[in-house]
């Protein structure tokens, strides 16, 4: 039976509690606490502040008369887990992270955006819910309605799967760290991938898939891209930076409205 939280029982690591919540069965999950509040405007011009606890900074806004919460999962998967089991225990249903990526494809380009299926699971949080093999995979309902609004509203896409790591240098097969060192079976491991399919390095997807799908929850995932690595290991400059941010919060936006607007409270 699932473990809901009693009547003004706080969560430990978020400092939430169902009264705090209203009620959200949907929660928007960016990894930086800095894209939080932006984020929950871009949703709603009269969202609030609720609370900020260790890495987990959250908001609340309305989207089509329903309770939306926007909550930062700090970087990396253990962090994810932390906030998806107190958030189910909440009531929370829906799952989206929203955040930022580097493209290892070259027709995923700055400012596009990356909506992901699926992730490689080279993190090392799921392995503590389910075995490797078990596929790290995102709703196919929450898919559609991020492919859907994009496709609404012009926004530059692509559909793939991530590769999700709990190192952003070795991990990602970066040589720009304070040794440059990468140990040797991941040597080759960006342009294997890259031949594979893959659209993208991030550290959070598969966490966050295979935890919703083992918990029976329901996830998806969209990205900016701030990074191509096939022209450059640099981060894009601000200005790009700026406008993947806006892509990914209309899309968020558009597709919240959708999938509230046709499947109310739960999908």
């Amino acid at each position: 039976m699932p473990n809901y939280a009693a009547p003004g029982e706080v969560m430990y690591h978020t400092g939430l509690t169902k009264e705090m919540i209203e009620g959200a069965k949907y929660a928007l999950v960016p990894g930086d606490p800095g894209r939080v509040e932006g984020l929950a405007k871009a949703l709603d011009e009269k969202a609030v502040y609720v609370c900020s606890h260790r890495d987990f900074t959250t908001w609340k806004a309305k989207v089509s008369g329903q309770t939306v919460l926007i909550m930062s999962t700090g970087m990396g998967g253990p962090c994810v887990t932390f906030a998806v089991e107190e958030l189910a225990r909440l009531g929370v249903e829906v799952f989206i992270r929203v955040g930022t990526t580097g493209s290892i494809q070259e027709d995923l380009n700055l400012g596009d955006v990356v909506i992901n299926k699926g992730a490689v699971r080279e993190d090392g949080a799921s392995k503590a819910y389910a075995p490797v093999n078990f596929p790290a995979m995102a709703d196919l309902r929450v898919t559609l309605a991020l492919e859907q609004a994009a496709k609404e509203l012009r926004i530059p896409f692509k559909t793939g799967i991530s590769i999700s790591t709990d190192s952003f240098w070795p991990g990602q097969e970066r040589y720009d760290s304070f040794k440059g060192y990468v140990v040797r079976r991941l040597k080759g491991s960006l342009n294997e991938y890259r031949a594979l399919g893959c659209m993208n390095f991030e550290m959070e997807n598969a966490t966050l898939f295979t935890l919703t799908s083992v918990l029976g929850l329901k996830a998806g995932s969209i990205c900016g891209v701030v990074a191509k690595r096939t022209d450059s290991e640099s981060v894009a400059p601000h200005e790009v930076y700026e406008l993947a941010e806006k892509r990914f919060q209309a899309v968020v936006k558009r597709a919240m409205e959708m999938m509230i607007g046709h499947f109310m409270v739960s999908i």
